[in-house]
């Protein structure tokens, strides 16, 4: 845990130090504002098609070489969007940004291998903890935008690639950090103990299981696996809890992105400056990360169904908040962090209830097509949101986006059904 959440801090000053300068850069190179919006989007894409290839790595290989993979991706990303600023070659500036994204998807993964070894009663607070660790460098990595356009100056290079010099080596960091001290696995250990667990052998056969606390050989297979893997989704639809979980995940974060990334853009055609607008934009951060240890608390305490339902009807209030906030901003900023607390329930609760959902052997490639999906959806309702706003304006945008609360709420619904009906045919 200490491991996974200083990554995350370090990892993490890489990420925020980059995404407020993204899209300005963008337009430096493209010289046009509607193309800017692709830089974030790029990124977005770039994280979900590193989630699968990283969770496939740790099926096979487990949670440590996959999490320092996914960091050296992203190293190479951050030094790919500093030759395409030198270069001033704006289709290399996307291509390098996808590439950048596999620092997110490290960073999101993360929050699994924190649930490898906790238990029922501890696993959604351990992973809330790393998923909270995310908030120190939101916070700090935008403050280095300026020590990083000094940077930028002093080595020569476009003062918007400065703050990427700060990103390569904070995940060059964090991978570091990864594969030396992520020692023994948590994924190989969990796997490892839960062969233990199903053997039927003599207690003298259980003592020729590996000790949890030794390091493990990098070389070490792991435990054989199915001959032939079934597919993400095989696994998530034999599951009722698991399905729930997954929607939780996916559609709590298109509601999120697709109300917060139209948001600045409201507040500034109605007359609010930069410095409001930021501030808003920080609080809501604050509303996804900084109560996670609290909503974590609460999933193992409650269960993590009753807090993805609260996460929705948060969700729905948020909504509801802004889209009536019209000019007043207090209004819009309640709306924004009830946003990132509705999103923190759905996050953490819903990758709880995933990860004890589906079978060990079949855990890692599930939150790999978790995450894919969540970005393929959050990039979805990013692109889609401008579009919205401008047909229907920010209150027809919030409608929209409860809309997408619905079928989470729907299968929760099916699955309070279905198990009614086994309760009855039980009695």
């Amino acid at each position: 845990m200490r491991t996974l959440v200083l990554a995350q801090v370090v990892g993490g000053i890489g990420v925020g130090s980059s995404l407020a300068v993204s899209g300005l850069l963008a337009e430096d190179l493209s010289g046009s504002q509607a193309l800017s919006g692709l830089a974030v989007t790029a990124i977005t894409l770039g994280a979900g098609l590193c989630a699968i290839p990283l969770a496939r790595l740790a099926d096979r290989r487990g949670r440590r070489i996959a999490l320092a993979t996914g960091w050296a991706t992203a190293t190479v990303g951050a030094l790919g969007v500093i030759l395409a600023a030198v270069l001033g070659w704006y289709p290399a500036l996307l291509v390098a940004f996808v590439v950048f994204g596999a620092g997110s998807a490290a960073n999101l993964q993360s929050r699994y291998a924190a649930a490898d070894l906790a238990d029922d009663s501890t696993r959604a607070r351990s992973l809330a903890i790393v998923v909270w660790s995310t908030t120190i460098g939101a916070v700090l990595g935008p403050n280095l935008n300026t020590p990083g356009a000094a940077v930028g100056r002093f080595l020569g290079l476009p003062e918007l690639a400065g703050p990427y010099v700060f990103s390569a080596l904070s995940f060059a960091a964090g991978g570091v950090m990864m594969w030396v001290l992520l020692r023994p696995d948590p994924l190989l250990v969990a796997r490892r103990l839960a062969v233990a667990d199903e053997s039927p052998a003599a207690p003298a056969d259980r003592a020729a299981v590996p000790d949890p606390a030794e390091p493990l050989p990098t070389t070490e297979p792991l435990p054989t696996a199915p001959p032939v893997p079934r597919s993400s989704w095989a696994v998530v639809r034999e599951s009722r809890t698991a399905t729930l979980a997954l929607a939780s995940v996916v559609l709590g974060h298109a509601v999120m992105v697709s109300v917060m990334t139209m948001t600045p853009v409201h507040m500034r055609d109605h007359g609010a400056d930069l410095t409001i607008v930021g501030l808003t934009i920080s609080l809501h951060i604050a509303g996804m990360y900084a109560f996670s240890p609290l909503v974590g608390w609460a999933a193992d305490k409650l269960g993590r169904i009753p807090v993805i339902v609260a996460g929705q009807l948060i969700l729905l209030g948020a909504v509801l908040v802004a889209g009536l906030s019209g000019r007043t901003v207090p209004m819009t900023v309640v709306g924004l962090v009830l946003l990132g607390l509705g999103w923190s329930c759905s996050m953490v609760a819903g990758s709880a209830l995933l990860a004890e959902s589906v079978p060990q052997r079949e855990r890692p490639r599930v939150q790999g097509t978790s995450d894919l999906m969540m970005n393929l959806a959050g990039a979805a309702g990013g692109a889609l949101s401008g579009a919205v706003l401008g047909a229907a304006g920010y209150g027809g945008l919030n409608a929209a986006a409860g809309l997408i609360v619905l079928p989470v709420l729907a299968v929760v619904g099916g699955y309070a059904l279905g198990r009614s009906r086994t309760t009855q045919g039980t009695a």
